[in-house]
């Protein structure tokens, strides 16, 4: 079984984006592999912890990766401060092939498209691959299950997650993926104060959750308690419809959401300030440009940090963003761009965007506290991953092991689920598989 099938049958997704099935990644014409250990978001350290403690695992996965797409270099980024951590100085040889990359401590960071032309000086063309620019990306833990896969044929079964906010000792903990997020915090003593939310993900880019209701992903790489007053948590209520109706009438036109975006900084053609100042006649005025919203990453600085007028265009690209999805089109680039000069100047440290957010007075150092196990059930979605949903192979009533298939890989671009816990299952059809504990 060659390395793709390995990683398919393990069921490994990108384990700190939107899911994407890893195996597809592997693809021919690839002179580097960058591993995003960036973490760019505040208050997240599960990457960190991972390369703390598990750092020949990861190291192994790299490997793994560099040796099957025959790449010369690999290049592990990590900001600044983690590599102080680490005590670790960029260009440390790790092992054969491999060298620390140290990335500024700067948001966004871990954007792909910033990530590989801050390690390697590349830029991928608008709306295409890196695998065009000759880089394959994959994340810290994406690689780390990678390992386990390799060595012990064994899927993924369980979640680094790091736990933080407005909590006495932020901790990083591995738990199995469908672990109840209720259930975790009652282990751990957390109660979640009336005004505040929980965020799955970073204070940037996370998605607030129902509590009584969430449970661990594949793709859930953070669990934040922030009070709703704080700007990370007041953005996620932002409502595009509102925001395209305000931006008609409140843009000033001083280019500021353009001026400090990282893709716009990297020479994409993308102008967050055109899109707000035609708002609803966009797409019959400017059709082209209204393409180049599928160009944006959702870092959140034009609506957080940019704009003076208290207008979201992130929340206008994303409704344009949403028109294309639907209707399939994106855009992709021919031309090569060029990075514009003052980006270096443009960036945004990571301790004033924590300070922008409301979220620097909650930025402590998270603990590892190991392994946490047994919990009541799990609940394993089928759709984990970007591509079709997972096919059960369990039916109501049976009874499954730790480790067990129950649901297979459906056709095209999917990937197969794992029993996390042991125990009876319910299954909920084209949804996910519940798996209750047996006493």
């Amino acid at each position: 079984m060659n390395l793709k099938e390995i990683m398919k049958k393990a069921g490994i997704v990108g384990a700190g984006g939107a899911g994407f099935p890893s195996y597809a990644k592997l693809a021919e014409g690839a002179d580097t592999l960058v591993v995003n250990g960036a973490e760019c978001e505040p208050l997240l350290y599960t990457d960190y912890v991972l390369l703390h403690k598990e750092m020949p695992t990861v190291l192994a996965g790299i490997k793994a990766i560099a040796e099957e797409l025959n790449v010369p270099r690999a290049l592990l980024c990590v900001k600044d401060h983690t590599a102080k951590r680490l005590k670790l100085a960029d260009g440390t040889k790790l092992a054969e092939k491999i060298w620390l990359k140290v990335l500024p401590d700067v948001y966004p960071m871990g954007d792909e498209i910033s990530l590989i032309y801050e390690a390697t000086g590349r830029v991928v063309k608008p709306g295409n691959l890196p695998i065009t620019a000759g880089v394959v990306v994959f994340n810290v833990e994406t690689l780390y299950n990678v390992a386990l896969a390799v060595k012990y044929e064994q899927p993924v079964l369980d979640k680094w997650v790091t736990v933080a906010g407005d909590i006495a000792q932020p901790f990083v903990v591995k738990v199995p993926v469908g672990t109840p997020v209720c259930e975790l915090f009652e282990r751990n003593g957390i109660e979640v104060p009336e005004g505040y939310s929980v965020l799955d993900g970073g204070p940037s880019m996370g998605k607030v959750i129902d509590v009584e209701r969430a449970v661990i992903t594949k793709t859930t790489k953070g669990l934040l308690i922030l009070p709703d007053l704080c700007e990370a948590v007041i953005s996620k209520y932002i409502n595009g419809e509102t925001s395209i109706a305000r931006a008609e009438t409140a843009c000033c036109q001083c280019t500021r959401c353009t001026d400090m975006c990282p893709r716009a900084l990297l020479g994409y053609p993308l102008e967050p300030h055109k899109m707000v100042r035609t708002a609803k006649g966009a797409v019959s005025v400017l059709p082209e440009m209204v393409l180049s919203a599928t160009l944006c990453c959702g870092c959140g600085l034009c609506e957080t940090l940019a704009c003076c007028q208290g207008i979201s265009p992130k929340a206008v690209i994303n409704e344009y963003k949403a028109l294309l999805a639907k209707n399939k089109l994106r855009y992709v680039a021919k031309d090569d761009v060029t990075p514009l000069e003052e980006r270096e100047y443009r960036m945004v440290p990571s301790e004033r965007w924590a300070n922008v957010l409301g979220v620097a007075k909650f930025d402590k150092l998270a603990k590892y506290i190991g392994e946490q196990k047994d919990f009541s059930k799990a609940e394993i979605y089928l759709r984990q991953h970007i591509g079709a949903p997972s096919v059960a192979l369990v039916k109501d009533g049976d009874l499954v092991e730790k480790g067990d298939l129950i649901a297979e890989s459906a056709d095209g671009l999917s990937l197969p689920q794992y029993a996390s816990v042991s125990g009876k299952v319910q299954v909920e059809e084209n949804v996910k598989i519940i798996i209750e504990k047996v006493e």
